[in-house]
């Protein structure tokens, strides 16, 4: 138990530093965003580079803090049953989801963005516009990167429910 305990203990704490490298991410598209709302509107001046920038910005913040989010509950939960629950059949109930629900979706969506990815890399290929930022493929990477991030948070949850249902108070 210990071991399981230590691995959930280690995936938890990678996930965390992502969610708080995440939010300066977030922090750093706002400050974008002004910027170029204050250029257009008060300057005159456009920027497909910038405007981009906030799509690839927003898109990282997204797709790689979904973990984050499963990590701290902040995930979509219907909880009109679930809130009643006792701890051991939410236990149950989360680690069913993660291994019926979640994993098989990750599964889909890594395997799934693999062929879509690689043709992406193979051409390097760059924004539509002209002037925008010229990697796209590294914005199609975020796929299968927020795919196998999402499974290794719930192989923890997983993993942390089985801990539970085994009587271990810590997990």
């Amino acid at each position: 138990m210990t071991r399981v305990r230590r691995l959930v203990q280690l995936i938890d704490a990678f996930t965390g530093t992502c969610g708080n490298v995440l939010a300066w991410l977030v922090a750093a598209m706002a400050l974008l965003t002004a910027a170029v709302v204050l250029m257009r509107y008060g300057l005159e001046l456009g920027s497909i580079a910038a405007q981009e920038a906030v799509t690839y910005l927003h898109a990282t913040g997204f797709m790689l803090g979904a973990a984050y989010a499963l990590k701290n509950g902040a995930h979509v939960r219907v909880d009109i049953f679930y809130q009643r629950f006792t701890p051991r059949t939410r236990a149950w109930v989360d680690s069913l989801g993660g291994i019926v629900f979640l994993l098989p979706l990750c599964a889909v969506i890594g395997l799934g963005s693999v062929d879509f990815v690689a043709q992406a890399w193979s051409v390097h290929e760059t924004s539509a516009d002209a002037g925008g930022i010229p990697a796209v493929f590294l914005l199609k990477t975020l796929l299968p990167l927020m795919a196998a991030n999402l499974a290794l948070q719930g192989v923890a949850e997983i993993l942390r429910n089985a801990l539970t249902l085994a009587g271990d108070t810590t997990a």
